[in-house]
């Protein structure tokens, strides 16, 4: 099971796959990222991927760059790899030229792609819950690209680990709750699952699609709309949705219990569902 990189039509190990120094991925987060997991030797939801890589590259004026080369590249990578259960990186950069903020004329995008086994949450963490605390959000106004400015999300989730905590949730000035470091949040109210509506203020998560699809397929009601942190703290469940992240329970929130501080029948019931439907 090797894990392997593709770096613009090339199969290499992954200490092998080098980019130039003036990749502008590099020098000013000019790039658009993605990542796909598997389970079972079998790809989650890759078109839905794809159009949202798809959608980034548009959102930030990058050239055409074939969707046909790209899932044959992460199909070919995966094939590769033999991994069950892979977690597949993508990145591409508006391309390499000399350092100038304006865009350049000439140049070609640079793919890379790395394949790894995933590793698996804590047991502990899902049938416990995690813990987690608020952050002010100071992100651009676009995170509905998946771009690789990150820089404040590494900072927040390094500040929720100092704290002893699982994650961080940003939070508008005005205290509107908005997602977590790498996941989107949701909340049960009055048996209600509540998400932020998609708006450049968060990113579209392909788990969150799910669901959300899982939730009238179950007859769970389900809304997409604005919460404050009060709504936060007095939710009867909470969990974040990821692609790794999986639904994965919150059961304490800058100190306040949610709900009974137990993981709750809604959350198990969609990561259950979850699971049911990746082997589907």
């Amino acid at each position: 099971m090797p894990e392997l990189a593709y770096l613009n039509g090339e199969f290499l190990p992954i200490d092998k796959a080098l980019v130039p120094i003036e990749d502008r991925g590099y020098q000013f987060g000019d790039a658009v990222y993605e990542f796909i997991a598997s389970y079972n030797g079998r790809l989650f939801y890759l078109e839905e991927h794809l159009d949202r890589l798809d959608r980034s590259l548009k959102g930030l004026s990058f050239p055409p760059v074939s969707r046909e080369t790209l899932r044959k590249a992460v199909l070919t990578l995966f094939e590769k790899a033999e991994i069950q259960r892979a977690g597949i990186y993508i990145q591409i950069s508006r391309g390499v030229s000399p350092r100038n903020h304006a865009f350049p004329d000439g140049v070609h995008p640079q793919i890379v792609m790395t394949i790894r086994e995933i590793e698996e949450k804590p047991p502990e963490l899902r049938k416990n819950g995690a813990a987690a605390i608020t952050v002010e959000d100071i992100r651009w106004g676009r995170c509905d690209l998946k771009t690789v400015q990150l820089l404040p999300n590494v900072l927040a989730k390094q500040k929720a680990l100092a704290a002893g905590v699982f994650d961080a949730i940003f939070v508008s000035p005005e205290g509107v709750v908005r997602e977590g470091t790498s996941s989107n949040i949701c909340i049960v109210a009055d048996g209600v699952v509540i998400t932020h509506p998609l708006t450049p203020q968060i990113l579209p998560g392909i788990t969150r699609m799910v669901v959300i699809d899982l939730c009238r397929e179950l007859n769970i009601p389900v809304s997409e709309r604005f919460f404050k942190t009060d709504a936060l703290y007095g939710s009867e469940e909470a969990f974040l949705t990821g692609t790794v992240t999986e639904v994965l329970p919150i059961v304490t929130i800058d100190g306040h219990r949610i709900g009974d501080s137990q993981v709750g029948p809604v959350t198990t019931r969609l990561f259950e569902a979850l699971r049911q439907r990746s082997v589907a």
